[in-house]
C-alpha cells in the first residue's frame, strides 16, 4: 500500500461514526448491511450516514452493490488487509511482526512477538 492511500483510509476512519459504521461492516461479514439498517443501528439519519458512508467508499474502505430498493455496504477487507499489513511492515521487523494467511480459514492473521509488549510502568513514586 502507498503511503497516500494509508492517509486517506487513516483520514476515513479518524471520524467516530465513520470508524462506527466500518466496525458494524467488518462485524457484517462479506455479506455487508443494508443503508437503512446501518442508520438504525447507529441511530443517525439516512443523509448524515449517507455522507459518511461516501468517505469510506472514496478510501476504498467499503464497497456496494444494488440489491433491489436497496444499497448494500460491504467492509473492503481486501483493503484493510493492506493496511493492516502497511502498518505491521512499517513498525516492526518482519522476525518481531508479520502478517500471513491463517491455515484453516481465508483470512489473514497478524502475529506479534515480543516488540509489542507494552513497557512496564514503574509505580514506585
Amino acid at each position: 500500500m502507498k503511503l497516500q492511500n494509508a492517509l486517506t483510509a487513516f483520514d476515513a476512519l479518524s471520524q467516530e461514526t465513520r470508524l462506527q459504521a466500518f466496525r458494524l461492516l467488518v462485524e457484517a461479514g462479506p455479506q455487508g448491511l443494508a443503508a437503512g439498517a446501518i442508520s438504525d443501528a447507529l441511530g443517525i439519519p439516512h443523509n448524515t450516514l449517507s455522507f459518511h458512508l461516501t468517505h469510506l467508499s472514496q478510501a476504498k474502505l467499503v464497497t456496494s452493490r444494488k440489491e433491489g430498493r436497496s444499497i448494500i455496504y460491504m467492509a473492503n477487507f481486501e483493503q484493510m488487509r493492506d493496511l493492516i499489513a502497511f502498518m505491521v511492515q512499517d513498525c516492526c521487523s518482519s522476525d518481531l511482526a508479520r502478517l500471513h494467511q491463517a491455515e484453516n480459514a481465508d483470512c489473514a492473521v497478524v502475529e506479534f512477538v515480543d516488540c509489542c509488549k507494552p513497557q512496564s510502568v514503574n509505580t514506585e513514586s
